[in-house]
């Protein structure tokens, strides 16, 4: 199938066979990579990623075979058509839904109480704070002015099962808010991950994995690495990176 493609976009390739449609207003960074890794899925879960943008998680999620139903929710009108024609590019109809919704009301959309895991890799500025983006679609991703960290974990408790998880990533300065939101909605946080370019560098990145209805008791994972002394790939990265990186020619 030929994919119409807008003059600003290209298409990434994951692999040989799947590749996502990105432009400048919707892109994806390490930091998704990373997030769709932690999140673990199983093959039979149902998942859902909320923010989707160009859907670069859902896809990673298809590309290795992880999940019997993927949707994935956005509120930008340009991103989820994005995500729409990256879909029909993959034929992933059959695993991959996207959704043109806002999260806050992805309950009366999506079954409720039916997920095993959510994602989001949400606006890391929180609302009052930084210097606010002047462009409508920079804001909504990068300032917290479409949801809050209450708003996607309220989201996240009415569709997940019980025992069911949320994976989150923010900068680690924001972890002890994060934390408390999630309890407020009776999810208990249960696995975190700090992020670093190098031994030497401060984290810039927090990974968090919350379990709705689970028992107090948190597992903090060794920090992840990006880069080795020579500012190669860690033998980690190139394991979550690679089959991105290594795609061969198209």
């Amino acid at each position: 199938m030929e994919t119409k493609l807008l003059e600003s976009e290209h298409i990434e390739y994951l692999n040989r066979e799947v590749g996502v449609i990105v432009s400048p207003l919707h892109t994806f960074g390490t930091d998704a990579l990373l997030l769709a890794d932690f999140a673990a899925p199983r093959r039979s879960d149902w998942l859902c990623d909320f923010g989707t943008g160009c859907g670069i998680i859902p896809m990673l999620w298809f590309r290795d075979g992880k999940g019997a139903h993927i949707d994935g929710v956005e509120l930008q009108e340009a991103g989820y058509h994005q995500l729409c024609r990256t879909v029909s590019m993959n034929y992933a109809e059959a695993t991959v839904q996207p959704h043109h919704l806002d999260l806050k009301l992805a309950a009366e959309v999506l079954p409720k109480g039916k997920y095993d895991c959510i994602t989001m890799n949400p606006p890391y500025t929180p609302a009052g704070k930084g210097i606010p983006s002047q462009k409508a679609h920079e804001k909504t991703a990068r300032h917290e002015v479409a949801c809050t960290f209450s708003d996607i974990f309220g989201a996240a408790k009415k569709l997940l099962r019980y025992g069911g998880k949320m994976c989150v990533c923010f900068r680690p300065e924001r972890l002890a808010e994060a934390m408390l939101e999630m309890q407020k909605q009776g999810i208990e946080p249960k696995r975190m991950r700090l992020v670093a370019k190098n031994p030497e560098s401060a984290p810039w990145l927090c990974l968090l994995e919350g379990r709705y209805g689970g028992k107090s008791g948190i597992t903090v994972l060794p920090n992840l690495f990006l880069y080795e002394q020579d500012g190669s790939y860690t033998e980690e990265m190139h394991r979550i990176y690679g089959a991105y990186k290594d795609k061969g020619e198209h």
